[in-house]
């Protein structure tokens, strides 16, 4: 993978989180002093013309949502504010009930107003981003855990759009590390609620691999591990009344930890956890500031690699990228866990950096197939609460 993108998450991944790229925060003494924190740049900001040239577009549930949509953002933040861009977020009409012409209808709204480069986030916006990449030529679009789109949707050989650029991770990698963690800690009834309702390729790679590093750590604890997995009252990756009660049932039943994969869901896990003494893992970026309740997340390199892709499109670059998938994972130093902030005791980073080395390297490999539900192992009985 690019040296730009591996240097810069390898340096940040030290500090425990994915950070950034840039130049200059209004409230700095120095103007020309790098901006690394998103919360730095406002999410909204005023174009002398009234056109935002760079334009993101949201994926269900908040763009505050302190996981998927808002570290997408952060990127598009990040560069903007570093690189001297206007910049525009779109959230798509009727919520987490949005349809695809409510998503269609947002981007071209952004291109309508001036944007040169479109960031869509989610595997969802495949509909809006092929009618708007065949009707908008000029503009470049980010397809954030996407992947190549074919100009016309289920025809066989039909030519992909070269001005999308997917951009998908190999969560299953960093689900891994979470779930083995997990169990080298020392917590041995496990839990995991996914967004999407069981069709989100990213959550079921997170899931999946989350089970098989919990087979791999209780293999060589020799451990019994429980695991319930869930896609319930996640469809719309939104907190719910009924997302929290199933948790604080989990928590109730002896369930120590659960891994809280998608978006604002998070907020009801966590919100049980906290009520239940219980455990949790975070997803997409490092939840740690959000509650006590977290011991570690899943993470991938969202602001950063949409930092990348839009440096690939100001430099004149994105025909390296467009009409193409663009993978990233441990080896790109683009998934991992958060060592500076997690509360692990007993599981050191010593023995973290060992295993993702072996990953990197093919030793560990992680299966990447979309499993909805995982089958039972040698040692990790899942329980798929449907």
């Amino acid at each position: 993978m690019k040296k730009f993108l591996a240097l810069l998450l390898a340096v940040l991944m030290v500090v425990g989180m994915f950070a950034a790229c840039g130049n200059k925060p209004a409230d700095n003494d120095d103007a020309n002093a790098t901006i690394t924190d998103p919360e730095k740049v406002a999410d909204e900001m005023t174009s002398a013309d009234g056109k935002y040239e760079i334009a993101f577009i949201t994926d269900v549930g908040s763009l505050k949502d302190k996981s998927f949509n808002q570290g997408t953002y952060d990127g598009v933040k990040l560069y903007a504010a570093n690189n001297n861009k206007t910049y525009k977020y779109y959230m798509p009409a009727n919520g987490n009930q949005a349809t695809d012409d409510d998503r269609i209808n947002a981007v071209k709204a952004a291109c309508d107003n001036g944007a040169k480069v479109v960031v869509a986030a989610g595997f969802m916006q495949e509909g809006a981003l092929r009618a708007a990449a065949k009707q908008y030529t000029d503009v470049s679009f980010i397809f954030i855990d996407g992947y190549p789109v074919a100009e016309e949707a289920g025809v066989d050989g039909s030519p992909v759009l070269k001005n999308i650029a997917g951009i998908s991770f190999q969560e299953e990698q960093s689900g891994f590390l979470a779930g083995y963690a997990t169990v080298m800690e020392g917590y041995t009834k496990l839990g995991f609620t996914g967004g999407g309702g069981g069709t989100n390729p990213a959550c079921q790679r997170f899931g999946y691999g989350f089970a098989q590093g919990a087979e791999a750590a209780a293999a060589a604890k020799g451990v019994k591990v429980e695991l319930n997995y869930s896609w319930l009252h996640g469809a719309t990756f939104s907190a719910s009344n009924e997302l929290q009660t199933m948790a604080i049932g989990w928590y109730q039943n002896g369930t120590e930890v659960i891994f809280a994969c998608g978006g604002s869901m998070f907020t009801s896990v966590s919100a049980a956890a906290g009520a239940e003494d219980g455990k949790v893992v975070g997803v997409d970026v490092d939840q740690s500031s959000q509650s006590p309740t977290v011991i570690t997340s899943a993470m991938k390199g969202l602001a950063d690699s949409v930092q990348w892709a839009l440096a690939k499109f100001y430099e004149g670059k994105f025909a390296e990228i467009g009409g193409t998938g663009t993978a990233l994972g441990a080896k790109d130093n683009a998934v991992g866990l958060p060592t500076a902030t997690w509360s692990l005791k007993n599981w050191k980073v010593a023995d973290y950096e060992a295993l993702l080395a072996k990953i990197k390297d093919g030793s560990v490999a992680v299966k990447a197939d979309l499993v909805e539900f995982p089958e039972s192992t040698a040692n990790v009985t899942v329980n798929a609460v449907k």
